[in-house]
């Protein structure tokens, strides 16, 4: 503002920001409210285990002040290796009241991946569940001495197997805290809240950090999304790592709902949780909606009330939508990234869409759709030029996102993270097409990734594993389509001249090397299409793949 404007703006005189008229948003305001307002509902349901919302956040500020005791900061790196458990959600509370940053681990990668991102991340304190201590074991003997942060053990009375790793246990840690800490908010909106990394397209995952004003902005994004009510009872079927659960740990919070917890996600538990404990909301990749709709009809248990269901991702097909329905479910189909929070795009549906016959309802569902209310804008352009194509249905362009729910950036990669917003917008690499009506469908996605199940698989790290082989040539990773993970990765090898290696061969050498669900299904021997100037060329192999 310039000095003229605010000497002529009677807005802009003696009506400055102080601390009655502006606090800086974070989802910590969330469990402190929910304690303060309902503490006697129940905030966790976990087994046997069932704690109230004052009881909660008590247990919040114990970890905080412990954490703070030992150590813990303004920007100190506080990772957890856990399933979905009391807590994992505990620590998205507890650690950023310290000022710190929470990392919690995909428990499905290999020791290697996480001996990097404790590294990378520079994690101090590392909370993790017996379970994992095999990989944690192995992860912390890869790490130089002087990085391995402290290890803090999760010694949940559901969990099965696995040693105790470090010199206490969880609950040990939080005698130390002071149940009465004193809850802060961030001095700033705009400081790191928690660090995920998700799959790059080149070997080593990227850092994407979150703050606090976009945590608080998506929990809320959420809550206007699915129109949340008061009280929800939500069932944790989307990993609590996975882009923060999608921001569900606030959300879920802030409507002072039930959090039921899931160690494992199988069918007989999440029909025993939906009989059990009233579930009315839940999320999940496809792979969790074709599980529910493919059980055997023995396994099943009657659920009386109905049930709503968030997707992300790829369009679930209309039999699996249909099957849900039949069972009393409602989806909600979103579209997101790491990068922006998980779900910031939903197919808002229209009332009038309803009497549209099924197939025209089903070409609707398909869409990815419209930006949250929360973020500021979607478009599809060409990425050269940053010119928005045409709304025809058909002209592709790259999916880019701007406002509230888009990352800081990556940590300590300034490169990747100026790529990422050239023209002011973040550019997620997806290849999509605009409807006449602003609704987004996705059509394919440049970088090449593969999403198994929910998950990311770069398929450059998976050829890097396989050009490792003493029998292969050449190798060529793409999507094959899967009806239970909606992608699975389909190797297309040359061998060397004269080599000998069959498919089983090459799928057990990439077990060695790599995270399971990372290592492909199938295995094609071909001599590999190229470009004349001797580029892969992944489209027609894609083709192939979808043929198989």
């Amino acid at each position: 503002m310039s000095t003229h404007e605010a000497h002529t703006n009677p807005y802009e005189i003696d009506l400055d920001r102080n601390p009655a008229n502006y606090v800086p948003l974070s989802p910590l305001t969330f469990v402190r409210r929910s304690a303060e307002v309902f503490p006697d509902y129940t905030a966790v349901i976990h087994g046997p285990i069932r704690r109230t919302w004052a009881e909660t956040f008590t247990r919040c500020r114990r970890l905080a002040s412990a954490l703070e005791k030992r150590g813990v900061g303004l920007g100190t790196t506080v990772a957890v290796m856990a399933p979905n458990i009391p807590e994992l959600m505990e620590a998205h509370f507890g650690v950023p009241a310290t000022g710190g940053v929470l990392n919690a681990l995909n428990v499905r990668l290999d020791a290697a991946a996480i001996a990097f991102i404790l590294e990378h991340g520079e994690a101090k304190v590392l909370l993790t569940d017996r379970e994992f201590s095999p990989t944690i074991g192995k992860a912390l003997a890869l790490m130089p001495q002087d990085k391995r942060p402290m290890v803090v053990d999760i010694d949940d009375p559901l969990g099965q197997g696995g040693d105790l790793l470090g010199a206490l246990t969880y609950e040990q840690l939080l005698e130390e805290g002071d149940p009465a800490y004193a809850w802060t908010l961030p001095d700033d909106e705009w400081r790191a809240i928690s660090l995920n990394y998700t799959s790059g397209t080149t070997g080593n995952p990227k850092g994407v950090v979150y703050h606090h004003r976009g945590a608080y902005m998506n929990a809320v994004g959420n809550v206007l999304t699915w129109a949340l009510p008061h009280h929800p009872v939500y069932l944790w079927t989307l990993p609590m790592f996975h882009c923060n659960g999608w921001c569900f740990p606030w959300t879920i919070t802030a409507m002072a709902g039930t959090h039921v917890c899931l160690r494992r996600v199988e069918a007989k538990a999440i029909y025993d949780a939906l009989a059990d404990h009233g579930v009315t909301h839940m999320c999940g990749a496809p792979i969790v909606m074709n599980l529910l709709v493919n059980t055997p009809e023995e396994a099943r248990r009657p659920v009386p009330q109905t049930v709503k269901m968030m997707t992300a991702g790829a369009a679930p097909p209309a039999a699996v939508i249909g099957g849900l329905q039949r069972l009393g479910m409602e989806v909600t189909h979103t579209y997101g990234l790491t990068e922006v929070y998980g779900p910031a795009v939903v197919c808002a549906w229209h009332e009038e869409w309803n009497d549209l016959p099924l197939e025209q309802q089903a070409v609707y569902k398909s869409r990815q759709g419209v930006a949250y209310a929360v973020q500021e804008a979607i478009m599809v352009a060409n990425p050269e030029t940053m010119e928005p194509v045409p709304r025809d249905g058909v002209t592709i362009g790259e999916v880019m996102m701007r406002g509230n729910i888009t990352m800081r950036g990556y940590l300590k990669n300034p490169t990747a993270t100026e790529e990422a917003f050239t023209g002011g917008w973040y550019h997620t690499g997806d290849l999509g097409v605009i409807h006449e009506n602003g609704y987004i469908e996705l059509k394919d996605r440049s970088k090449d990734i593969i999403i198994s199940g929910g998950e990311n698989i770069s398929t450059i790290e998976v050829e890097g594993v396989i050009y490792g082989h003493p029998a292969v040539m050449e190798a060529a990773v793409v999507a094959r389509p899967d009806e239970r993970w909606g992608e699975t990765p389909c190797a297309f090898v040359t061998l060397k001249p004269g080599a000998e290696a069959t498919a089983e061969d090459i799928i057990a050498y990439c077990r060695e090397h790599l995270a399971h669900f990372k290592v492909p299904k199938t295995v094609v021997f071909c001599e590999l299409p190229k470009t004349s100037t001797g580029k892969i060329q992944k489209f027609v192999l894609r083709d192939q793949a979808r043929a198989l």
